[in-house]
């Protein structure tokens, strides 16, 4: 089970931190490799054009003890549940992906697989709202799930159905599960209108159903507790619903519904530092305030804990769900303000877009192998990636290589205790990942960091396809066509007694790595590494830093001075780091004024 029951907000920082490799990441083939994954987790009937071949058909019965059909769906991580509120929630992030990035998908071939992957999920929903105050929330449960390491194919755990009704509601996952219908809609809108009002539909009674009968769900289909216990309870999910639907429809009711309830259920007023399955309120936001951001930037009242290599981190137990939805909303938002040439204001001072896609690239290179360990928390991404992941169907021999049946028991002998690779790859599954302090295990029943989860790609489909693809005729990150920049050169300090000499230990090199157009001016984003060549560890490092107009990251600013940022302390041997600033002139100069040498 991926992780799960969230416990503490998390904080995110939005800094650049220091380089661990300069190889740029292919975002494109992340993307590709991203929507197979969804692949491996269908449940039901694989269709012809299914491309994870190691897969097979499973749970052919789900539904037939309660006389309906809930063949389909998603399996949630490694295990064989489905459960309704994370299965909801990711059928939500790939619907934003695709609405906020669709030309960026369609230009790279992935739209199409983007739209089936999305709709594989809304079938099911289709199926499991049988009645217009009846949800079918989970199918299977974890408790005998766990007692047995099986194929998806072989199951043979108890498969009973749970629902939500009027005398057992759940606003949370009725919530959900509208702001899904309501936001898919929007993702067919024009290639299948008829589809699309079958999902409006629904999303219209979902919500009545969980705005009129109120209750948290895991208060009806309590074996959720263990695995998916709904913390914040259901406000969030009543205005994230209320948000998508006045998206879809247009009508004026939802909007209203968001003003009069706003306040009064915690969306506008809480300074939101967390944005998963459970909690909605950043999403709610960014719809339709977009103001929550400012604590991502240390411009707010919070700040997060990050591991030295610079990923924002909340908890052991499969952080990267965090680190995804954080980065996906940053991404968005800072397209918002690039669209209408803005910045936002902060409790503490103003917040350019180039800060958040700073901050959201930083942390999808650190996925992809840019992080102390140089490897990447994707499967089958690169050339060091997890090879013994949690997850029964992947670790498990192929059913169609081998369809001898394979018994509860047996699959935790004979497989999940195999010291060896998986022998099927879960191509594009993004593990837990590491711990706070960068620390990871390739070893399979390490499920806090081995294992994956449908929720955390999801965000990413937006991300990759963004970085990949760009952003129309604006970009910060991404190479663009504009009168040449500036020479770079290495900076050198001249002899003072202030100043080491040219040949200091300590070097700055400063380069352009990007440039833009915006109200006729051109911006350059200046890269500066700082290298320690010396054999012993730089402690106490004071830069000066003049003639610069822009906002500057990855250094901590004290009176006229420049250090550290807080999160290093010291360089040490042989080691580089980076700060970044940006503005529409040429380098700053920048000097080294003192440091320390030490062991």
């Amino acid at each position: 089970m991926a992780n799960l029951i969230a416990m503490a907000p998390l904080f995110l920082l939005c800094f650049l931190l220091p380089c661990f490799s300069s190889a740029a990441y292919d975002y494109g083939s992340a993307l590709t490799k991203s929507l197979l994954f969804f692949e491996a987790q269908r449940s039901g009937f694989l269709p012809r054009n299914q491309r994870v071949n190691w897969r097979s058909h499973s749970g052919l019965q789900d539904g037939k003890a309660s006389g309906v059909d809930l063949v389909g769906g998603y399996y949630d991580a490694g295990d064989n549940v489905k459960f309704g509120l994370p299965m909801a929630f990711t059928v939500t992030m790939m619907s934003w992906s695709i609405l906020e990035y669709r030309a960026q998908l369609a230009a790279s071939g992935e739209l199409g697989h983007a739209m089936d992957a999305v709709k594989w999920g809304t079938d099911y929903f289709i199926k499991a709202h049988t009645e217009p105050n009846v949800l079918y929330g989970e199918v299977g449960d974890g408790n005998t799930d766990h007692y047995c390491w099986q194929r998806p194919e072989d199951m043979t755990t108890d498969r009973r159905a749970y629902r939500i009704d009027p005398s057992n509601p759940g606003s949370d996952l009725a919530g959900e599960t509208a702001a899904a219908m309501a936001a898919a809609s929007l993702v067919f809108r024009h290639s299948n209108p008829a589809y699309a009002n079958t999902l409006l539909n629904h999303a219209y009674q979902l919500f009545n159903f969980a705005d009129k009968y109120r209750g948290k769900y895991d208060s009806s289909i309590t074996v959720a507790q263990k695995y998916y216990r709904s913390v914040s309870g259901y406000n969030d999910e009543l205005l994230w619903a209320a948000a998508w639907l006045y998206q879809a429809s247009n009508n004026q009711y939802y909007l209203k519904y968001l003003a009069d309830n706003g306040d009064s259920m915690g969306g506008t007023s809480w300074s939101m530092t967390e944005f998963s399955w459970d909690v909605k309120y950043v999403g709610v936001q960014t719809l339709v305030a977009k103001s929550f951001l400012c604590s991502c930037l240390r411009k707010g009242s919070r700040n997060v804990q990050v591991t030295p290599g610079g990923l924002i981190f909340r908890q052991r137990w499969n952080n990267m769900q965090f680190v995804t939805t954080a980065s996906f909303v940053a991404t968005v938002y800072a397209d918002y303000l690039t669209s209408f040439h803005s910045s936002m204001k902060c409790p503490v001072g103003y917040v350019q877009p180039s800060e958040l896609l700073t901050f959201a690239k930083s942390q999808v290179d650190y996925i992809l192998g840019d992080n102390p360990r140089a490897t990447s928390y994707m499967v089958g991404y690169g050339n060091n990636f997890p090879r013994r992941v949690h997850h029964r169907g992947s670790s498990i021999v192929s059913y169609k290589l081998n369809s001898k049946f394979i018994g509860c028991r047996e699959g935790y002998a004979t497989w999940f205790s195999k010291k060896t690779s998986d022998p099927n790859t879960l191509v594009g599954a993004l593990v837990g990942g590491p711990d706070a302090y960068d620390n990871f295990a390739d070893q399979r029943d390490n499920y806090e960091q081995t294992e994956p989860a449908t929720y955390n790609n999801a965000p990413l489909l937006g991300i990759l396809a963004r970085f990949h693809g760009g952003h129309s005729g604006y970009d910060q990150l991404l190479p663009v066509a504009l009168p040449p920049p500036p020479k770079t050169n290495p900076i050198t300090q001249k002899p003072s007694p202030s100043s080491p000499s040219s040949s200091s230990p300590v070097v700055i090199v400063q380069r352009v790595t990007s440039s833009w157009k915006a109200k006729g001016r051109v911006y350059y984003r200046y890269s500066s590494v700082i290298t320690n060549k010396s054999s012993k560890t730089v402690r106490n490092l004071r830069i000066s830093i003049s003639k610069l107009y822009g906002p500057l990251w990855g250094l901590t600013k004290s009176g006229n001075i420049y250090t550290f940022p807080k999160w290093v302390g010291s360089l040490a041997p042989l080691k580089s780091m980076e700060f970044v600033y940006i503005h529409s002139a040429s380098q700053a100069n920048v000097s080294v004024l003192g440091y320390n040498l030490g062991t």
